[in-house]
């Protein structure tokens, strides 16, 4: 948010190793650009350093409209969705009939500009339709190379009327109405100094390298190398799934673990149709966008460290010896390596000493979910927002069982029934449903997933696997309500299933307040057995 109480969208691209890149808006609505949160630039810039020219950008996120000039006036097809909800400032007029279809100053339903759209193909608009619009395509003498106007250019009574006399009948503006199509990308490119790719590659340089005279083969090697080098730029196959999934683009592969330009395109068109108010921003909480890191996978990256290490040894090495004489052994030293391993197994804020006090305690402490640590977030930072429970927390993460204190909802434990997929994201058990009827089939479901799903209770009376109440308590999309039998979809497996081990051993767990099941749950892990065990 700014200080003048506007919400400002901004859309973040973090790669698993590489540079951040940043795209938002700014107090006057134009769109910014930060590589690794360093100073800013107009995100034109970013795009022509990618090889496109002003009118391709306008191009990518504009519709055109044309517009034909017929006696005095001009003449333009008509689109329902233009005219949806809009109050005209002009009768409009068909161009085959010459009626008027809907008067200045009147509401155009959607249900009445899609009738109107069944008769009428073209509007007739008065001469000055055009002002204020923004031109589509340069509009460029071929034989002489004289250029008139450029892309972008907002249309004013001389330009027109200069068009006009060079002969140009049709004119195409940009599809801009200010209302649901904002002119943030043109005023960008308006804002942006820069006109060709090589002076947006300086500026990158110069924004990445200050101090450095740039040149153009420093400065395109360079912006290769941050985004489109798979040594320097990873986004991890877990990273290329969410960001197709997200993006809506799942025809690419995901052996492609660099940036596309059409990556950037399309989050580009994504900030701006929130900013016009279409879609929906990400959920920082929704386990949808939170995963497990495990082990091994915290293991492989000390393991890399200590290999680049060992790298950088050797070839030191290599360089001071004679390479005739030396043999394999002379050159390489495990220790780096070997050393990082053991660091990480030794003093590694996750490598903890296992609980044992009795059975429950260690199995609690094998399935437990932190999010302090190396890369995750401090005790001292983390928020409300980040401690509490998200309705994707259901069947996923117990929502009882937590430390009180400092620590409380950065550490988690695993729910009973849960596990988690080759991504790292949690999945939860379900039963699928047919036409009432409960299937054996279980599924496990990630939080991504579920959105499309309703869900019924594991509870639900059934006879036969078939679904005897017409009304059973259920989910969509997190939010509890009742559900009609004929549209469930899945239901849980057990009761349990929401809730840890721990939690799960505690009779009657429904009946207790929330606080005190917590207490409980935590106090039965140091409960010391006897030393001959005896059955209750």
């Amino acid at each position: 948010t700014h200080s003048s109480g506007k919400l400002l969208f901004a859309a973040r691209v973090i790669p698993y190793r590489g540079s951040w890149l940043d795209f938002e808006f700014d107090a006057k609505d134009i769109v910014y650009v930060r590589i690794d949160r360093r100073r800013k630039l107009p995100a034109s810039t970013f795009l022509m350093a990618l090889g496109m020219d002003g009118e391709e950008i306008l191009k990518t996120f504009y519709e055109t409209v044309p517009y034909e000039k017929r006696g005095e006036g001009w003449v333009t097809p008509y689109k329902a969705e233009r005219w949806r909800g809009v109050k005209p400032e002009f009768d409009l007029v068909d161009a085959e009939t010459g009626e008027v279809i809907a008067a200045a100053g009147t509401k155009i339903s959607a249900r009445q500009a899609k009738k109107l759209g069944d008769t009428t193909t073209s509007l007739s608009l008065a001469a000055d339709a055009l002002l204020t619009r923004y031109l589509a395509a340069d509009a460029v003498n071929y034989e002489t190379g004289e250029i008139y106007a450029e892309a972008g250019d907002e249309l004013d009574a001389p330009t027109i009327e200069l068009l006009e006399s060079h002969g140009f009948t049709t004119i195409d503006v940009l599809d801009i109405d200010h209302v649901t199509v904002g002119a943030y990308m043109r005023n960008t490119l308006r804002v942006d100094k820069n006109t060709g790719r090589e002076d947006a590659l300086f500026d990158v340089y110069r924004v990445m390298r200050p101090g450095e005279p740039p040149t153009p083969e420093a400065a395109e090697a360079m912006f290769q190398s941050l985004f489109f080098d798979s040594e320097r730029y990873d986004l991890s196959a877990v990273g290329r799934v969410k960001m197709n999934m997200r993006l809506e683009t799942p025809e690419v592969s995901d052996e492609i673990r660099v940036l596309q330009k059409d990556d950037v395109l399309k989050v580009l068109q994504i900030l701006v149709g929130l900013k016009d108010g279409r879609g929906e921003i990400d959920d920082i909480d929704n386990l949808g966008n939170r995963r497990v890191r495990s082990v091994g996978e915290l293991l492989e990256n000390q393991y890399r460290v200590g290999l680049l290490r060992m790298e950088r040894a050797i070839k030191e090495r290599m360089s001071s010896v004679d390479i005739d004489t030396v043999m394999p052994h002379d050159l390489i030293n495990a220790k780096p390596a070997a050393a990082a391993v053991r660091e990480f197994f030794g003093s590694s804020q996750l490598s903890q000493f296992m609980d044992q006090t009795n059975p429950l305690s260690e199995i609690t402490h094998k399935r437990r979910l932190s999010a302090l640590g190396p890369g995750g977030l401090t005790r001292e930072r983390a928020g409300f927002e980040v401690r509490d429970v998200h309705p994707t927390h259901y069947g996923r993460i117990c929502p009882i069982e937590t430390p009180e204190g400092p620590n409380i909802g950065l550490i988690n434990s695993l729910a009973t029934h849960a596990r988690v997929n080759k991504y790292g994201f949690i999945e939860s058990p379900y039963r699928r449903v047919k036409d009432g009827q409960a299937q054996s089939e279980v599924v496990y479901i990630s939080a991504m997933e579920e959105a499309k799903y309703t869900i019924a209770q594991a509870n639900i009376e059934l006879k036969d696997g078939q679904i005897v109440e017409d009304l059973v308590p259920g989910r969509i999309n997190g939010e509890s309500q009742l559900l009609i039998k004929a549209d469930v979809d899945m239901m849980d497996v057990s009761p349990k299933q929401v809730v840890s081990v721990a939690a799960a051993l505690i009779p009657f767990l429904e009946n207790d307040d929330a606080n005190r099941a917590l207490m409980g749950a935590n106090m039965q892990r140091q409960a010391v057995p006897l030393v001959q065990s005896d059955a209750p």
